[in-house]
């Protein structure tokens, strides 16, 4: 039999949030950031049988400040002790997604119109690339200028996109 706690696990980590019910943890994660008027972006779990981490990514229609994380922070600790979800040691982190991080959904792209993106998406059922400026949102289409031409991608054949960063 397969000592699972020990060091030599290959599962040693993410094991022991699937002793937990991550399902109920995830909801609850979700039910939370929206009460409080923002968007749950991802979640990521890791870490090992002394001490969990909890990543969570969270943004807003105008971004997010340091008070929202503290904020968002502060709400899912007195959840989980308060439903007693997290047993063990666990360090908590709440941060916006950051530039590096794709859009994942269509009301994050709002705030960055004027701005430039490197986008990968479906047009006749081939991946196309592209690196447009994002002119305007209507509806669940997005009109990027690409060399003094518009182009109209609907979002749900966007695969990836990522904002550039210009300096």
């Amino acid at each position: 039999m397969y000592n699972f706690g020990s060091s030599y696990s290959p599962l040693v980590g993410d094991f022991y949030f699937y002793n937990m019910d991550k399902l109920q943890i995830k909801i609850k994660i979700e039910e939370i950031v929206s009460s409080l008027g923002f968007l749950l972006i991802d979640i990521i779990f890791r870490g090992d049988q002394h001490l969990r981490v909890l990543e969570i990514f969270i943004d807003g229609e105008k971004g997010i400040t340091t008070t929202d994380c503290s904020n968002v922070s502060r709400a899912i600790n007195e959840a989980f002790l308060a439903d007693n979800l997290i047993e063990e040691n666990y360090r908590l982190e709440v941060s916006s997604p950051g530039v590096e991080r794709p859009l994942k959904y269509l009301v994050q792209f709002s705030k960055h119109i004027g701005r430039k993106f490197e986008l990968e998406y479906i047009e006749l059922e081939e991946t196309k690339k592209l690196i447009a400026k994002l002119l305007r949102i209507e509806g669940d289409q997005l009109y990027f200028e690409e060399k003094n031409f518009e182009v109209k991608i609907n979002f749900q054949n966007i695969i990836k996109a990522k904002v550039l960063i210009s300096f």
